[in-house]
């Protein structure tokens, strides 16, 4: 078989994964950004549990959709920018809105909150997001999921905060990689690394941790840091 007839046959095989009402209805879901569990997709798929398994199974065999393990919890996402453009083309083409994402977590967590020793919520989210568009988070070769490196613009950028990378990669422990926010549905930065993110923000009064709950509260400081150092406007 030629590349031609290969890539015709992978075209026919995509069309058909996504050519099924319960299977739009997952992809459409997921277009949001936000991953979903199997149960959450089946609901959206209007299908039981065991048939949304067999089609998450064919969604990830023509690789529209992955999955990720967080502890006991298992969340689908989309594969990538490439898919959800095309999956915004096609529904240029229907027409016709979706419904967004709403987060079920309590409102005094959703903001910003502790993850193990990581700062996770809307905030975590918005930097981890934020250094991955500014070029300090790389991805990492070593064949860990999700894993990350740091670009030397991110390493300049870091230090120039007061983080000793060379401290925090000495640490026995996985150094960076996207941990899967349980409210957001996206991902945060865990790790050494985060965890040196948080460190750095409770020191410098970025940030204040509520007594006897996860629950972080940004400071009126913070706020002026966030969007100086990172260029984030916060609400």
């Amino acid at each position: 078989m030629d590349a031609e007839a290969r890539t015709d046959l992978a075209l026919s095989r995509i069309a058909a994964a996504i050519g099924e009402a319960a299977r739009v209805r997952i992809l459409y879901c997921l277009l949001d950004g936000h991953a979903r569990t199997s149960t959450e997709l089946a609901a959206v798929a209007e299908v039981t549990p065991s048939t949304a398994s067999v089609h998450l199974n064919r969604l990830r065999a023509e690789r529209l959709i992955k999955l990720s393990a967080i502890g006991k919890h298992r969340y689908y996402s989309l594969q990538g920018g490439e898919v959800a453009s095309a999956l915004e083309a096609l529904s240029v083409l229907a027409g016709g809105t979706r419904h967004k994402f709403v987060p079920s977590a309590p409102v005094y967590l959703r903001f910003a909150r502790t993850c193990y020793d990581h700062i996770a919520g809307t905030l975590g989210v918005a930097l981890h997001d934020r250094m991955k568009s500014l070029g300090w988070l790389t991805e990492n070769s070593s064949g860990h999921k999700n894993a990350y490196d740091v670009s030397h613009q991110g390493a300049q950028g870091l230090q120039t905060l007061g983080i000793d990378l060379v401290a925090t990669r000495m640490l026995h422990r996985r150094f960076a990689f996207a941990c899967m926010d349980w409210s957001e549905r996206r991902a945060h930065l865990g790790g050494a690394m985060g965890a040196a993110v948080l460190k750095l923000a409770l020191k410098r009064k970025w940030m204040v941790q509520e007594v006897g709950t996860r629950a972080l509260s940004l400071t009126s400081f913070g706020r002026r840091e966030m969007h100086t150092r990172f260029g984030l406007q916060l609400e």
